[in-house]
């Protein structure tokens, strides 16, 4: 297994050192502690959790800018690496995750500069999912920092995230509403979005730990006036009041600076490190913020919940009907005999069945691929259009049409079987097509 690196350079304000922490499973991991120099006494400490992405050694860099700005407001961090093993994109385990934050957590409890009892942990983004299900596990954790966490389940979340993408990008139509749910209902329900249904708010019930939650007021990765509010609704429900809830004005997602292409720079936006750093010392001196939230920021529009497949919808389903179109449609080419050449309807809904349906599936596929921080890239637009989109959907059109031909004649066809075969895959495409959009404005 590779060994982590060594940490970097410390400013000259800060003093760090490497540490490693053992998870649950055998896996060792490497980490980072920044710590105030010339701090006398035993200090406040943070464990820090990552955000998504695929961690391994060196990934703690990931956190640097964090790690060092909340070490200057006194406070011990441990910026950890995260785990390779059992995480990816299509499979991912919070509870996982939040066993080996606990890991290192104990080592940074341990440390001699550190208040075993004034020791808490931050979760950024996907953190924040994590952070909560840490310290519902283990009373050791004394305060919790939830940075852009969301209230919503991880592909409400990314759907609401993506439909802002589409719209940034000026791309609208049936395909702006397909992607963001449809297909990515059908993903999760395929196994290829890990911890897809993750649902927070059982976690937030059971969290009793003082709880700040931090928002970039320009979010749009994570609905933030609408994760706050559940924030806030979960906490109080439970009896929780001990909660603080606040906007940093002008942030993005992260909360760093961005440079002027967008690009995220190391340092955070102005305000943020205090904000952690006046709630970390009100807390840790006893006096924890009781109820406390901003003015709820405006948010465009809202979430909405991608609700599992029902099982004509699900993806083992989804996989079949291509795999029917297939021997549908490839029967009649197959079935040819001589001086029965077949009809033009007939060879239209096989060719554009056939291109209409695994061109979808291709195009949207690749759309995964071509998000960006902030858009999609998906082609030449014709209007707010993509082409390849309108394309499909023009192919779908000449399917259906030739589908309703064909049934016209079928009666009067001296070639039922194959020409049978041809109506029962158009009879198939429709409403496929329909549920996919492409018979939709």
């Amino acid at each position: 297994m590779p060994t982590a690196p060594s940490a970097p350079t410390a400013p000259d304000d800060l003093v760090t050192s490497d540490v490693s922490f053992r998870t649950p499973d055998g896996i060792t991991l490497g980490g980072t502690v920044f710590a105030p120099r010339g701090a006398t006494g035993r200090l406040p400490a943070l464990l820090l959790v990552h955000g998504s992405g695929t961690g391994g050694p060196g990934f703690r860099e990931q956190l640097r800018g964090e790690a060092e700005a909340f070490a200057r407001q006194g406070i011990v961090v441990l910026a950890p690496d995260k785990r390779q093993d059992g995480y990816s994109r299509f499979d991912r385990d919070f509870a996982q995750l939040a066993d080996d934050a606990l890991a290192a957590f104990a080592v940074l409890r341990d440390r001699p500069e550190v208040d075993p009892t004034k020791a808490g942990v931050w979760g950024l983004s996907e953190g924040g999912w994590v952070a909560p299900m840490a310290a519902a596990k283990s009373p050791e954790v004394k305060f919790v920092i939830m940075a852009a966490g969301s209230g919503v389940s991880p592909v409400r979340q990314q759907s609401w995230n993506v439909a802002n993408k589409f719209a940034w990008s000026g791309v609208g139509g049936s395909v702006a509403r397909t992607f963001p749910t449809t297909w990515h209902r059908m993903i999760s329900d395929a196994g290829l979005f890990g911890a897809a249904h993750h649902d927070p708010v059982p976690v937030l019930r059971a969290v009793r730990q003082p709880l700040l939650a931090l928002y970039g007021a320009e979010d749009v990765a994570v609905p933030p006036a609408e994760s706050a509010e559940i924030v806030r609704d979960t906490l109080s429900g439970a009896g929780n009041h001990h909660y603080t809830i606040r906007f940093i004005p002008n942030a993005p997602h992260a909360m760093h600076r961005s440079d002027p292409q967008g690009r995220r720079l190391p340092d955070l936006m102005p305000g943020y490190a205090d904000a952690v750093g006046d709630w970390v010392d009100a807390v840790t001196s006893g006096n924890p913020p009781r109820a406390v939230v901003e003015t709820l920021p405006p948010q465009e529009s809202r979430s909405t919940e991608v609700i599992r497949s029902a099982w004509w919808e699900s993806a083992p389903v989804q996989f079949g009907v291509l795999g029917l179109f297939v021997l549908l449609f490839g029967a009649y080419p197959v079935l040819f005999r001589k001086g029965r050449a077949g009809t033009w309807p007939a060879r239209v809904v096989v060719v554009a069945g056939l291109v209409g349906s695994f061109g979808t599936v291709g195009y949207l596929s690749t759309l995964m691929f071509s998000l960006t921080e902030y858009g999609v890239q998906a082609g030449p637009l014709l209007g707010d259009r993509p082409v390849v989109w309108l394309a499909l959907q023009l192919t779908a059109v000449a399917a259906t049409v030739a589908a309703v031909l064909v049934a016209l004649r079928w009666r009067a066809s001296a070639d039922r079987l194959r020409q049978g075969l041809v109506l029962a895959g158009g009879a198939l495409f429709v409403p496929w097509a329909f549920y996919w959009g492409l018979l939709l404005p």
